[in-house]
């Protein structure tokens, strides 16, 4: 929508086609409903790509600043929630709502309902078969997303596209995605779905401190959608139970007051009890806190702080955020996202090989880049 607004603005007459029967229907269930439509610590190390500078040019010829002024134009409301993360103060379809406003300005014309059957080159242009009738034009822009959340309509179209025109294809999988356990591993914490606390999320020299949750099929939450951009199948990754606190010391400091408490209750005052007694079992550490030493206190926290687990796999497309890979940028103009050995072909967003983090990065990228095309498209 941003890049036929800017195509639009430039005099250009632009017919913009989606398959689905309203416009914007990811933006509409981002945030819980509300948007996180940026973020405000937009830097280019916090984008995934075989090229991670390849966004810089987008990026800074776009920024976050530039949408939100075109937001507080349109007279949403706003705010931060945490680690710069922008969200409406009342719904998502008020993006939406500015996004359509300013393509009825520009001219374009919204096709709903339009499924693309077939593309095909045209004599320096293209010719698009679709369900609504053939349309041709000089340039094609895809902006087709990933994968992800196939059950709002996301399929790998953009892919069998680049495919198509021989673009190359970084390999795809879901990020932003949940982790699950296999059975042995699941056994031991199904009994904690539904317990969360603040943890560091850690793969390799990369860590996350945000909320974890436990769930009946693995862990989720914020620090685990992060990671899993990271992490590979048959990894491990590294979890701090108790971030921010010192368990040792804590335990140390309850000895005079709390001796007589079960090590596992003494270590229930500082975490969730059920992962409390997950975390002792670890340990392999019984008794009272009074009969500890100072090694079985070290122990414990070594426990707590550095729980290593190396889960089965991921929740997949189904809830991923995004989809990791994509068109490689290799095969793209970065200041245009034009595809260099195609004339008129531009791919733009979650298609092309650049993934941001949680937060507003993926949104960020999706107008920077369309913003880019939309200038010369």
């Amino acid at each position: 929508m941003l890049c036929a607004v800017e195509a639009g603005r430039r005099g250009r007459r632009v017919l913009l086609l989606d398959h689905a029967k309203a416009a914007g229907e990811k933006i509409r269930i981002s945030g819980g409903g509300r948007c996180n439509f940026t973020n405000l610590n937009i830097e280019p190390d916090r984008f995934l790509s075989q090229n991670p500078r390849f966004a810089l040019s987008a990026l800074k010829r776009f920024t976050q600043w530039d949408f939100i002024a075109r937001v507080d134009e349109a007279g949403i409301e706003w705010h931060e929630k945490t680690l710069g993360q922008l969200f409406c103060d009342g719904s998502s379809k008020e993006i939406i709502a500015m996004l359509l406003d300013h393509l009825s300005g520009a001219g374009v014309e919204l096709r709903l309902n339009c499924s693309i059957h077939e593309v095909l080159p045209d004599g320096g242009g293209y010719v698009v078969h679709t369900s609504s009738g053939v349309v041709r034009a000089r340039s094609l822009v895809v902006a087709t997303g990933g994968k992800s959340i196939p059950k709002m309509g996301a399929t790998g179209l953009g892919y069998k596209l680049a495919a198509q025109f021989n673009l190359p294809i970084i390999e795809t999988r879901a990020g932003l995605v949940p982790l699950t356990f296999g059975p042995h591993l699941l056994e031991r914490t199904a009994p904690l779905s539904g317990v969360s606390v603040a943890a560091r999320v850690g793969h390799g020299t990369t860590s996350f401190d945000e909320g974890l949750l436990f769930t009946h099929r693995g862990l989720s939450g914020p620090s685990i959608l992060q990671i899993s951009s990271y992490w590979d199948e048959g990894d491990g990754i590294v979890v701090d139970l108790c971030a921010g606190k010192d368990v040792a010391a804590l335990l140390s400091g309850d000895r005079r007051e709390f001796g007589r408490l079960s090590i596992k209750n003494a270590l229930a005052r500082h975490m969730p009890e059920k992962l409390a007694a997950l975390v002792v079992e670890d340990a392999g550490v019984a008794g009272n806190l009074a009969d500890q030493s100072k090694a079985g206190l070290e122990t414990i926290a070594r426990a707590a702080h550095r729980w290593e687990v190396r889960p089965s796999g991921s929740e997949g497309y189904r809830t991923a955020e995004v989809t990791l890979g994509g068109v490689d940028t290799d095969a793209l103009d970065a200041r245009t996202m034009e595809a260099k050995a195609v004339p008129g072909l531009y791919f733009i967003g979650e298609v092309v090989d650049v993934t941001g983090w949680l937060g507003g990065y993926n949104f960020q990228w999706a107008w920077s880049s369309g913003w880019a095309a939309g200038q010369v498209c």
